[in-house]
């Protein structure tokens, strides 16, 4: 039966994920958006307490939490600031290929420099004219020997050009479609591996993200992750799992929207009372309400689901959909609650509006989370 409460050591690692932002993240969110600047000082931070790489098994040094607990990390983290705390899903994100199709040598030491000290990892997926079609993807690996030679590049890559370790996804034969595509382990300092630009965003400006260029990096067939062809498998057990973590974050942000729509409400008096005494304005707060509780039940449920190894494909693209649309416009809407006020950078509110956005897009946009809704539904209801 499933459990709305949750564990101890869950309710303990929420309330560390959440004193960890109100302390390090909150009181610098608003300069480092502004400035685009990443904070390389708060990832030693929180590896430092033990809120990265937590999916990492115990017996390859990690703590082996659930997903679920992962999951409420994220969240926290998406209250304090998305961009500035987005290295941790992208660290998941990074290590997950691994994690589903690797060896437990390469387990040991793919995921060694995560749990030894402060390192970020980056997923190698989109490309200029690849990005939620993964067949046509242009990377190419080709074999030489004991080696697999890699060319191409990658963009709009989270981590990007701070990472100090790569899964790129690149294809063997470009006529198999996404039978070539494969994966490979690419550590961040050898000969080939460079950086490109650093994208300029409307919002998590304070994240990096950033473009990976490939040119002949030689990468030794001992990391290669699986087999040849089972790239797309490992990039979709991948995102099925991120876009839960997508729903998570967007359930943050909007909690935040949310608080500080409702703290200004009380505050701010008009016509000789507080608004928040209006209807109208009541209304607003209500339907933000409706979507935060709604969402959070949703990225539960389907944590729940993959911590139980029963199928979610389904449920986290329902999940990431719905989350992802209802931040965008929570976040709208407590602006609206703040008038002009919302409109300045004072407070912080276009900031969530800016931040929220990329969540229809990130890890396959809003429309392609409904073909996969749509196709699922209509082979389960008549085939």
């Amino acid at each position: 039966m499933v459990s709305f409460e949750l564990t101890g050591e869950q309710e303990d690692i929420r309330r560390m994920a959440r004193d960890f932002v109100k302390k390090e993240v909150i009181p610098i969110a608003l300069q480092h958006d502004e400035e685009e600047r990443f904070n390389f000082d708060l990832v030693k931070k929180a590896w430092d307490v033990g809120l990265m790489n937590t999916s990492i098994p115990e017996e390859f040094g990690g703590p082996g939490l659930d997903f679920l607990t992962y999951c409420l990390i994220v969240e926290e983290m998406g209250y304090g600031c998305a961009g500035l705390t987005t290295f941790i899903p992208a660290n998941t994100l990074g290590t997950l290929p691994i994690l589903i199709g690797a060896t437990d040598e390469q387990k040991a030491r793919m995921l060694r420099p995560l749990v030894e000290g402060p390192a970020l990892a980056a997923f190698g997926l989109t490309e200029p004219n690849a990005g939620s079609d993964i067949g046509s993807m242009s990377t190419t690996a080709r074999r030489e020997g004991d080696y697999y030679i890699l060319n191409g590049s990658k963009c709009f890559i989270t981590n990007g050009g701070v990472a100090h370790q790569y899964v790129i996804f690149a294809t063997v034969d470009k006529s198999l479609g996404v039978k070539g595509v494969t994966a490979f382990y690419v550590p961040a300092g050898i000969p080939g591996v460079s950086v490109g630009k650093k994208e300029k965003k409307m919002g998590i400006r304070a994240s990096d993200t950033a473009e990976v260029i490939l040119e002949n990096v030689r990468v030794p067939v001992e990391d290669r992750i699986g087999e040849e062809g089972m790239g797309a498998r490992l990039a979709l057990g991948t995102l099925d799992k991120a876009r839960v973590s997508v729903g998570a974050s967007s359930v943050g942000t909007a909690q935040a929207a949310l608080d500080a729509a409702v703290s200004y409400a009380r505050q701010r008096v008009q016509f000789g009372k507080a608004i928040g005494s209006f209807q109208a304005i009541q209304f607003i707060l209500a339907d933000i309400a409706i979507g935060v509780v709604t969402g959070r039940n949703m990225y539960y449920h389907a944590a729940w689901l993959c911590d139980q190894n029963r199928p979610f494909s389904l449920e986290s693209a329902i999940c990431k959909t719905y989350c992802s649309d209802m931040v965008v416009k929570a976040t709208n809407e407590a602006l609206q609650v703040f008038g002009g006020y919302g409109y300045t950078r004072e407070y912080g509110m276009e900031k969530l509006v800016r931040d929220a956005r990329i969540t229809q897009i990130v890890d396959g946009t809003n429309q392609i989370q409904r073909m996969i809704i749509g196709s699922q539904l209509v082979k389960d209801s008549f085939f």
